[in-house]
């Protein structure tokens, strides 16, 4: 008879979790930057409020962002007014959309990753499917299991109202669950669609334009697992270590709440100064075990909340210019789309890694970091160690 130690081995895997597969998605519906101010002043009936809109365009010029992706169209929002004023009721309009398009728009960048990863989806085992856009019962976490036909039996997380730093939560929670169940596959989906908080312009709440003149729609999905089958699978990152922090005297710098006119965002502290001050101390407790305490060997994966949070981190740091190159494409690229932003982020490096033929970082770094920041203010930590291409 087994002892419990053995039976307690046996359960876990021998080594790190993986990132095996990403896939990402936006919907069809294209804006750019340089049009939006004149769109959204039109669709909101606003064009009355013509120093508003001078405001909001140099929050858009400043926003360092091209193009963005959004489910909402001008047809959509004429045929509901109520989701253009500022604070018209109008919860049961937007749910009504993000709890089918959520988990729909989940569904094509989970297809992409499994499609990647090479195994038939029966073999995956656990789902964290990870939304700020709305809430729901049976989650969105059952509805992409239904979408994609996946096994009855799998394990179902559903993180609901987490905000931007959880692309780095469902990473930390996939690692456990990767690394504690030995042969599990995870997919993990963050999805995101500006439905719940898209409202038109006031002189009371500037901070409320600023998230409309940041915030895009998108979904990213990975596969993650320890121990890969590497005559199938191909790991691109391993997990090394992760960890969540609330940063100090930042309570209140960002809040959401969910209210009948929507999912309202306000901006109460500097944020990039408050993330700013404290980074340094996270790459500490990340790499000193590790003997590293130069930022600038590693590659980087940072959520890019907004133009000024980059340059602040980039300026505290002495980062050199090119570390946050692959942030400041997918901001400039699709704008900030919450949690699903360090997936992207993620495929942008490993995209530009297999044109040059190097490891998953495409500058030939071994040791990376991850950060998730968002409400709380939360920051999120996740190690990476790159994986050498071997195909």
């Amino acid at each position: 008879m087994a002892s419990l130690d053995e039976i307690r081995q046996a359960q876990r895997a021998d080594g790190p979790a993986a990132i095996l597969a990403i896939g990402t998605a936006t919907p069809p519906n294209c804006v750019y930057q340089a049009d939006y101010p004149d769109y959204y002043f039109h669709v909101t009936k606003s064009e009355h409020m013509t120093d508003l809109k001078e405001k909001f365009r140099r929050m858009c010029d400043k926003s360092m962002i091209k193009k963005r992706y959004m489910y909402l169209t001008e047809d959509i929002l004429k045929e509901k007014p109520n989701m253009c004023e500022y604070m018209g009721s109008s919860l049961d309009t937007r749910q009504d959309m993000v709890v089918a398009e959520v988990p729909r728009l989940g569904k094509e960048a989970a297809i992409k990753a499994i499609k990647e990863w090479g195994q038939p989806k029966s073999k995956i085992t656990h789902v964290i499917m990870c939304t700020t856009s709305g809430v729901d019962m049976p989650g969105a976490d059952y509805q992409l299991t239904k979408l994609l036909g996946l096994r009855p039996s799998v394990r179902r997380f559903m993180l609901y109202q987490q905000g931007c730093f959880a692309g780095g939560t469902v990473l930390r929670l996939a690692k456990d669950l990767a690394e504690n169940n030995r042969g599990a596959r995870v997919l993990v989906v963050c999805s995101e669609i500006t439905a719940i908080c898209f409202r038109g312009p006031t002189e009371t709440h500037l901070d409320s334009m600023v998230g409309q003149a940041l915030f895009g729609d998108g979904a990213g999905a990975l596969i993650v697992g320890a121990d890969p089958d590497e005559s199938i699978e191909r790991p691109l990152f391993k997990m090394v270590w992760a960890a969540q922090t609330l940063l100090p005297d930042s309570e209140g710098a960002i809040d959401g709440h969910l209210r009948e006119v929507g999912l309202t965002f306000h901006l109460l502290k500097d944020v990039p100064g408050l993330i700013s001050k404290n980074i340094n101390k996270a790459l500490e407790d990340a790499f000193t075990p590790l003997g590293i305490s130069d930022w600038n060997s590693l590659f980087w994966i940072a959520h890019p909340g907004g133009p000024a949070i980059l340059d602040q981190v980039e300026a505290k740091l002495g980062l050199d210019e090119e570390k946050l190159t692959a942030t400041r494409n997918v901001l400039r690229d699709f704008g900030n789309m919450s949690s699903a932003c360090v997936l992207f982020i993620l495929d942008e490096m490993r995209k530009k890694s297999s044109k040059e033929g190097k490891s998953t970082t495409g500058d030939g770094l071994d040791w990376g970091v991850l950060f998730g920041f968002g409400p709380g203010l939360t920051v999120e930590t996740v190690v990476l160690h790159s994986v050498p291409l071997t195909y």
